[in-house]
């Protein structure tokens, strides 16, 4: 397919009755046109052509067409723009065309306006974002005006080629398509408005529909779709509602196919769960009906497109100077550290930052149930895990890609995080000489965090004593450092803890550095600061033997 349009181009009548407008690239088109026009109306003599589908007429009229044309070998750019031209006079210039009634500008909201008033309010002067401006900018207007006539432009498009069209090749040509439909139905918009109402088709068409104006804000965090109505974000650490709304339960859902259909994962009925990521890393997790009540539900992390490493979490106030060396000599000291925190705290970001201390001439094996990890070094493996298909079979877990990873010869193991019976085959794997590795898990406490490995083994059935579960977590662990968001949104580093080692059947441990809390700003960010407790450090001689024990020190 040439283009990604099934139209003639904008089909206007003069006062003879001809087609004068149309935009024909070969006059045997065009003599086709005013030919076949008797018999197109002779075929819809009955009918009520303004009742029928667009689908239903350009089947009937493409029968005619090529009943007519058959000897003369159209292409099918020609025979296109033929039926298209066709469909346009039978609906707008033909006898049998329907009335078209006016549409009022009180009802429709977006009638015989101004052709210089941008926004809702009526204001006519530019505020500068020009043909640029996001469609939020005009949200009532251009919303009213794309929900009127997408049903339209769908009509007219060759969904088919429309797919394989680059994006900006398929913007030119809805530009078309919108400015035709608009004038059709009588509404008056401004170039930045028709702009933004083709973005706003594009999205539905190619991207995520209403979440592209949320994914392109980088002061956004999360974005969390409560059905249809109802979409919160997550901006400076705080929730806030938007004026993003989905058409019904169905586009929310069309949506959700279209995010997990790209890495080969699907949610219906039978799978009304599952983990899935965007192509820019951002995890996202959807549940559907009949498990999400009110409509289906879309959470998405947002995947920072600048990349957060500890110099910058130190600028941030999320760490001190001293705390942000310090995890960096362990990081380089090849150190066993478990990042733990709540939901949301921070976790995987801190994660990405301390992996960007490990060298590059390292293997570095990353296991993730939706693979978001976005490490720097050149040698790094991706692997990710698979649900079960349709039949119930064929599911590849975590724990089965940490077994695996112990085969690929790896220096540094990081899961994404750790949930689950994986637990034991990651502390084997750190006890068995893969130095450095890293994860995350959720926990409260540093204390908790060890509670929460200790649980996990035993998830694995395996029949262990406690005290030979806590040997092995002790022997394997080197630090735990715990993040948390903090109700004034901000996160914060508020422990570094070593694992030191047993006494009896309870793992000791020591903390380097803890976030005391101060009071609240009259701006209502926290007060507090990050001190260190003076204690030696337990991995000064590893980090000996990297060179790095008299800073390490000096920042005790």
């Amino acid at each position: 397919m040439e283009g990604a349009t099934a139209k003639a181009g904008q089909v206007s009548s003069g006062g003879n009755g001809k087609s004068a407008g149309v935009r024909v690239q070969d006059a045997k088109v065009a003599q086709y046109l005013e030919e076949l026009k008797p018999k197109v109306l002779a075929a819809f003599e009955k009918d009520n052509v303004g009742s029928l589908p667009r689908p239903e007429l350009a089947v009937r009229i493409g029968q005619i067409v090529t009943t007519d044309t058959e000897q003369e070998a159209l292409n099918l750019l020609d025979r296109r723009n033929l039926v298209g031209g066709l469909i346009h006079w039978l609906l707008h210039s033909s006898p049998k065309a329907p009335p078209k009634p006016e549409r009022s500008a009180a009802r429709s909201g977006i009638g015989n306006r101004d052709a210089t008033s941008a926004r809702p309010g009526g204001e006519s002067k530019d505020d500068g974002q020009g043909a640029n401006a996001s469609a939020t900018s005009y949200s009532k207007t251009v919303e009213e005006a794309k929900q009127t006539i997408q049903p339209l432009v769908m009509d007219r498009l060759d969904v088919s080629a429309a797919s394989q069209l680059p994006r900006d090749e398929l913007s030119h040509q809805l530009r078309d398509i919108v400015k035709e439909v608009l004038d059709e139905e009588k509404l008056r918009l401004n170039s930045p408005e028709q702009i933004a109402v083709v973005e706003l088709l594009l999205d539905d068409m190619l991207g995520l529909g209403p979440l592209e104006p949320l994914l392109a804000d980088e002061s956004i965090t999360d974005i969390l779709v409560n059905g249809p109505y109802q979409t919160y974000v997550e901006r400076g650490g705080k929730l806030e509602i938007t004026d993003v709304k989905f058409r019904n339960n169905e586009h929310v859902l069309n949506i959700a196919r279209r995010i997990v259909s790209i890495i080969g994962r699907r949610v219906d009925e039978t799978s009304p769960l599952v983990d899935a990521r965007l192509q820019d890393g951002s995890r996202v997790n959807i549940i559907i009906p009949p498990l999400a009540i009110d409509g289906p539900v879309i959470s998405i992390r947002k995947f920072a497109k600048k990349s957060i490493t500890l110099d910058v979490m130190n600028r941030q106030g999320n760490i001190s100077d001293a705390m942000s060396t310090v995890l960096k000599i362990a990081a380089r000291s090849g150190l066993n550290i478990l990042i733990s925190g709540g939901t949301g705290s921070g976790k995987t970001t801190l994660l990405n930052a301390m992996s960007q201390m490990i060298d590059e001439r390292e293997r570095i094996v990353t296991i993730e149930d939706a693979a978001e990890l976005q490490l720097q070094q050149p040698h790094v493996v991706r692997l990710e895990t698979r649900p079960a298909n349709l039949e119930g079979t064929g599911e590849i877990t975590m724990r089965d890609l940490v077994k695996n990873a112990l085969r690929m010869r790896p220096d540094r193991i990081i899961l994404g995080e750790v949930r689950g019976s994986e637990a034991v085959d990651m502390l084997q794997a750190m006890n068995t000489g893969h130095d450095g590795s890293l994860g995350t898990v959720h926990a409260n406490r540093p204390r908790e965090a060890l509670t929460r490995l200790e649980n996990m083994v035993g998830m694995a059935g395996i029949n262990l004593p406690a005290k030979a579960v806590r040997t092995q977590i002790a022997a394997a662990l080197d630090m735990i450092v715990q993040i948390s968001r903090m109700r004034d949104g901000m996160r914060r580093i508020t422990h570094i803890t070593e694992v030191i080692g047993m006494e009896g059947d309870i793992i000791t441990t020591q903390d380097l550095f803890v976030f005391e809390f101060e009071g609240e700003g009259s701006d209502g960010m926290l007060k507090g600061s990050f001190r260190s407790t003076g204690l030696r450090p337990h991995f000064a001689p590893k980090a000996a033997y990297f060179g790095l024990e008299k800073r390490l020190l000096e920042c005790m």
